[in-house]
């Protein structure tokens, strides 16, 4: 609005510039010497020149310290105008290297807690990887058990597999040494002690037990996967000798052995007795892998209440084996930790399991050599049976040299 005022004084002060100039008239010399036109033109100029410091000295009095932009920038105290813009600018120039440095130093602190926090992932990823899980520990333990199951099956299966040689032999201290009558009245007795029936009983033979006819069950040999304490182990035994050989035939003593004869049939029983004891250790084996003769863990333990089968302290070698299986395959505890499991426990679980088909594997290859020599047995004493000479020969006559 001030420069418009300006502007205008100056507009009219060129008007009257302009008039004095171009409008001025020549003097006539008979007139009176004195120029109107002149004073006009001077008064003009002198009003024009009082109004335009009239201005001045209004934005004078506006800029000065006591106008209204002084009220408006305040006191002088720190400085003029020109003072006060240079510090302002400084100032901002200042904040806005401040604002830098702070984005700065905001965007290196976010960096550093981000990859503070991505280590920490890293850590928790490789501590989860490499951290044993339960199922792992329960894997361990379950294969501690099976392989000690394994062992402890074999002695007994050893122990078991030299009485019976010994009684299928007719060795000394044994029934059948003494006679076939005796191995009879023997067994007969072993079946009156453990395994009376009520129709034995009621014919006066012997008391009732509680273990009727054990010893011709299946179910004494197959059960639940472990036998149940010593008497299940003697029940299966007693079943396998009455399935194997019930009866002994006599020694071959004496003069038997010294004869002619003596010596086929030394050789017939030596057949004999070798047949008979690949047969009974087929079945040592099956009563073996069933006998109590390792502890459990607990979690075995409530592995066998969840299948609803009898919970015991000692198991068998197949009764864990058999939990191992039924672990991975049925048990919801395993599958639960299953889904939660990082890819580095999955892969070692993978690798247990292979390793279980392995030992299945190995344990397959064991009972398929025993198959092979029982098919071969079988093939040779069908080969023997069948076999016969074409017509009676008569003894060689042989020329010495």
């Amino acid at each position: 609005m001030k420069s418009t005022k300006i502007a205008r004084t100056s507009i009219a002060l060129g008007a009257a510039l302009g008039i004095a100039v171009l409008g001025t008239t020549p003097a006539r010399a008979q007139a009176p010497v004195v120029d109107w036109a002149a004073i006009a033109i001077q008064q003009a100029l002198r009003g024009l020149q009082d109004q335009a410091n009239g201005i001045l000295n209004t934005i004078t009095g506006q800029l000065g310290l006591d106008g209204p932009l002084a009220q408006l920038l305040g006191p002088n105290t720190y400085g003029n105008v020109t003072q006060l813009l240079r510090d302002g600018s400084t100032q901002a120039a200042n904040y806005a290297k401040a604002q830098v440095s702070a984005q700065r130093d905001l965007g290196d602190a976010t960096n550093l807690a981000m990859t503070r926090v991505q280590r920490d992932f890293r850590n928790a990823e490789i501590r989860d990887e490499h951290a044993t899980s339960p199922t792992a520990c329960a894997a361990l333990d379950a294969g501690q058990t099976i392989s000690v199951g394994a062992g402890q099956s074999w002695k007994v299966a050893k122990a078991i597999q030299t009485v019976a040689d010994t009684r299928g032999e007719a060795g000394p201290n044994q029934p059948a040494h003494l006679g076939t009558g005796q191995a009879i009245q023997a067994i007969n007795y072993l079946h009156f002690q453990r395994y009376c029936s009520q129709t034995e009983a009621d014919a006066g033979l012997c008391q009732a037990s509680q273990r009727q006819n054990a010893d011709q069950r299946a179910d004494s040999l197959f059960g639940t996967g472990t036998l149940d304490g010593q008497e299940g182990v003697n029940a299966a035994n007693d079943y396998i000798t009455n399935l194997i050989q019930p009866i002994v035939p006599a020694a071959l003593r004496g003069d038997q052995l010294t004869s002619v004869n003596g010596a086929e049939a030394m050789a017939m029983r030596r057949r004999y007795n070798a047949r008979m004891s690949l047969a009974r250790s087929v079945l040592d084996d099956a009563l073996a892998t069933q006998s109590p003769s390792v502890p459990l863990t607990s979690t075995q333990k409530q592995q066998l209440e969840n299948l609803g089968l009898p919970v015991v302290d000692q198991g068998s070698w197949l009764e864990a084996l058999t939990l191992d299986v039924h672990r991975r395959y049925s048990d919801v505890d395993w599958a639960a930790k299953l889904q939660g499991m990082p890819p580095a426990s999955v892969q070692r679980e993978i690798a247990l399991e292979l390793a279980a088909t392995n030992y299945l594997l190995l344990q397959n290859y064991r009972i398929a050599l025993r198959n092979a020599t029982v098919n071969a047995t079988l093939l040779a004493a069908n080969t023997e049976q069948n076999y016969k000479p074409a017509v009676q020969m008569p003894t060689p006559t042989i020329a010495n040299n």
